[in-house]
């Protein structure tokens, strides 16, 4: 995978894509139920994209006369009748390309929900699994001068074996809905790189660089001009080389002041220009330490959904505005639920200041003794921290979500943990555990827990157990000595309906639940941050209520009118004291 492929030469593919519903996938298959794509010809599917040439031919679809649809973006906001629909829909898009014999070219996908089979020219280029990673295919060589078209077989379908499973408390909007675009690069180009603080160590940079190509043993340069750093190291004959710089003087990266310098690496005939912080997160104790200091996760948990206008998140305007909330709120925290958001989305985190625990969706009931489910789920996180190992606002990478405990969850979610400190030890890696009461104590006793840095847990007072006022009558029970940190707690409320704060529903009832979970969780010793649940109102088939719900998630603390609730002041308020504690 290209890193920071925004920083490339190419051509964007986003805008309007031609699309055919397909729910019997006769586009895919032919009537034996074999697939096109596997026959003799490899012709026969709705990738041919054929024209009607002979008045006598039969040709059953016609993408030219077919409806478009916005791309990125899913099809569940853009067309009414597509608002429920699970299944495959084919989209595609003409675009002019001028391949160059001396470049190299990449089919890049930020993400597509859930399995994507890509046609390039009508030829198959590859499927991906996954509904929030980025993917490429190497297409040069493969491209026409002139018009060329491109053809995605998305199928958001939900299945037991996939990650996530076919059980979850969000909208699974389909589509393609994060950038498409054509990359271009030399025949011996950077690849890949990390360029980050050692760990737990202000005065070193670490990381390497990895090259790909024809001539992979070269002088590569790394220059950060405005710190005075500039240090060249040679790649080996696999395209490889470690980088170690010692640092003078750095101004490090926090969330009240969001450094970011301007990083330059450049080959005999590649150069990547891209922004990065420097600072360091690590545990000692109960603490962590953000550039050796302790400090307060003062958090709010937010889905890759716009409250306001229905669908995912479409781009840079809609993602300031949700973390610009978050910062009205004061946080420095957030968590990025329940699977990756997009690299824009980060890039934002690194330059508005705001702290991310950056999860994939390893949700609930999976299907822990599958082999190809561990590998899809490991490739996943692969890809996450693979993208996003240079961005500074990223603290913490999570394996999953209030999985069940058992022997075969423990193996597999184990092995994700050892994956990510394989991959990157500079990072905290967490997850969000599950708790079980005993009386009037709620213990927090995970056998997951032994291999986290930190006690990280979802819980529900006064929602889906006891009240707001019985609430304060249990006591938590946490066998490690390790930061707490609460991933989720809230109750759902009603924009603007108001009554007694036992009502459920009303924003007086949230509220009060607010002030309560503050007094209990401050009775923590170990407590060192929190990502309430949630900024805004999200959508979820599952929210049946037709007042009170009527499929949405209404734990926001800002309604989908975008009006906030009044538990946000009180959570705003408990964030202000937080800071002037931790200053």
């Amino acid at each position: 995978m290209l890193q920071n492929i925004y920083g490339r030469t190419h051509l964007s593919l986003n805008g309007r894509w031609n699309y055919i519903i397909d729910p019997y996938e006769m586009g895919y298959y032919d009537y034996r139920h074999t697939p096109f794509d596997q026959s003799a010809t490899g012709k026969g599917g709705f990738y041919d994209d054929r024209q009607q040439k002979d008045k006598g031919e039969l040709i059953e679809y016609d993408f030219t006369l077919s409806p478009n649809m916005k791309v990125p973006g899913d099809w569940n906001s853009q067309s009414d009748k597509l608002e429920f629909y699970e299944g495959t829909i084919w989209l595609r898009q003409k675009f002019k390309a001028d391949p160059k014999a001396n470049k190299k070219y990449f089919l890049y996908f930020g993400a597509v929900n859930y399995e994507a089979h890509v046609y390039l020219n009508g030829k198959k280029l590859g499927i991906h699994k996954g509904g929030f990673t980025p993917f490429q295919f190497d297409v040069t060589g493969k491209l026409t001068k002139g018009e060329n078209f491109v053809v995605v077989k998305a199928d958001n379908t939900r299945h037991q074996d996939e990650i996530p499973t076919v059980n979850t408390d969000w909208w699974n909007y389909g589509g393609i809905t994060r950038d498409v675009l054509l990359a271009e690069v030399p025949t011996t180009y950077i690849a890949d790189y990390k360029i980050q603080l050692a760990k737990g160590n202000l005065n070193r940079i670490e990381g390497f660089v990895q090259l790909a190509g024809v001539e992979t043993s070269q002088t590569v340069t790394i220059s950060i001009p405005e710190a005075g750093i500039r240090q060249s190291v040679v790649t080996d004959a696999k395209g490889r080389a470690v980088v170690t710089i010692p640092v003078k003087k750095l101004n490090y990266w926090t969330p009240e002041s969001p450094k970011l310098y301007t990083v330059e690496i450049a080959g005999a005939v590649d150069k990547i220009t891209d922004r990065i912080g420097f600072r360091t997160i690590e545990t000692k104790g109960q603490d962590i330490l953000l550039n050796g200091k302790s400090v307060f996760l003062r958090g709010i948990s937010l889905h890759d959904e716009n409250p306001l206008i229905p669908g995912r998140l479409r781009g840079q305007g809609d993602m300031r505005m949700m973390l610009q909330w978050a910062k009205e709120l004061n946080c420095n925290y957030v968590r990025l639920a329940h699977y990756p958001h997009s690299e824009e989305m980060v890039r934002l985190a690194d330059e508005m200041g705001l702290m991310v625990w950056a999860e994939v969706p390893v949700y609930w009931t999976i299907s822990w003794e599958n082999p190809a489910t561990f590998a899809n789920a490991q490739q996943q996180l692969s890809d996450l921290i693979i993208r996003d190992k240079n961005r500074s606002s990223v603290i913490i990478w999570s394996v999953g979500n209030e999985t069940p405990l058992s022997d075969p969850r423990n193996l597999f979610m184990g092995k994700l943990v050892s994956t990510a400190r394989s991959l990157d030890d500079t990072r905290l890696v967490a997850a969000a555990l599950e708790i079980h009461r005993n009386g009037s104590n709620v213990v927090v006793e995970d056998p997951l827990g032994d291999k986290l840095d930190l006690v990280s847990f979802n819980e529900y007072a006064g929602w889906y157990w006891s009240n707001t006022k019985d609430m304060l009558n249990y006591k938590f029970d946490i066998k490690y000595n390790k930061p707490v940190v609460i991933t989720e707690f809230g109750a759902d409320a009603l924009g603007g309906y108001h009554a007694d704060d036992e009502t459920r529903w009303s924003e007086e009832y949230q509220e009060l639940l607010y002030k309560n979970q503050f007094t209990m969780l401050t009775a923590i010793s170990g407590l060192r941050g929190m990502t309430p649940w949630i900024l805004t109102d999200f959508r979820s088939p599952r929210r049946q209520h037709p007042y009170f719900q009527d499929y949405w998630n209404r734990k926001g603390l800002i309604s989908e009118t975008g009006k906030k609730k009044k538990a946000f002041h009180i959570l705003k308020a408990f964030y202000d004291d937080m800071q002037n504690k931790y200053k």
